[in-house]
């Protein structure tokens, strides 16, 4: 994700919350709700990449679409949530932006939440009903992401939902405890393990995943997990 635009200075001014600016040109000429910089972003990408929830609200009450996407399918709603922005991420649900819509990497707002660790805004999506098991190309889920990074805070609301799918196979046949098991996150393997994952599930090569990590913790922890 570009964090700052790459062309004028009226996308600049978005992002940088230049709140008088954007609305005296915007009055002169909605026009320029929808001219796109050099990423194919419109002035509402970049006012939630800033986390400017009034120049957001005030972006769309003009016209801004809620669900336009740049040239890598981002949309609004997923920068907000990569960017760790809360409010504004409220904001584009109550607008209602499309919560599951996917970039050109498969990815969703819930995806970036996730593996960034963002837990308060794993949770609002969450609670308004994202798709918790949306793949992207490679097959990973949130869980997935998470998983990985042990990012046990974000995890936890996903694992809530009695739709997450806790032993959902990657495109290599990991799932979440082959790649929490791999990055040796012993805790989000004990937050797992508290969620029926299954260790004797073989990915593409043949390994479970306690076979993906030398951790003698993590490989007590699943022993204590099978008695």
């Amino acid at each position: 994700m570009l964090i700052n635009p790459s062309s004028d200075n009226l996308h600049q001014d978005a992002y940088q919350g230049k709140y008088e600016i954007v609305k005296g040109k915007v009055l002169t000429d909605n026009r320029i709700l929808t001219s796109l910089d050099d990423s194919g972003r419109q002035l509402l990408h970049w006012a939630a990449c800033g986390g400017h929830e009034e120049l957001a609200s005030f972006l769309i009450e003009h016209g801004a679409p809620v669900d336009s996407v740049d040239d890598c399918g981002w949309t609004p709603l997923m920068i907000a949530a990569s960017a760790g922005r809360e409010q504004v991420v409220r904001l584009m649900i109550g607008r209602g932006a499309n919560l599951n819509t996917r970039n050109n990497g498969g990815h969703s707002a819930l995806q970036y939440a996730a593996s960034k660790d963002h837990y308060e805004i794993v949770q609002i999506l969450m609670d308004n009903w994202a798709e918790v098991n949306t793949q992207d190309n490679m097959g990973a889920t949130p869980l997935h992401r998470a998983a990985s990074k042990g990012n046990v805070r974000s995890m936890a609301p996903l694992l809530q939902s009695n739709m997450c799918s806790v032993n959902k196979p990657d495109k290599q046949g990991n799932t979440p405890l082959h790649l929490a098991c791999e990055e040796e996150r012993l805790e989000a393997v004990r937050l797992l393990l508290e969620n029926n994952a299954t260790t004797t599930l073989n990915n593409k090569d043949g390994q479970t995943p306690m076979q993906m990590t030398s951790c003698l913790s993590i490989r007590r922890l699943a022993r204590m997990n099978e008695m």
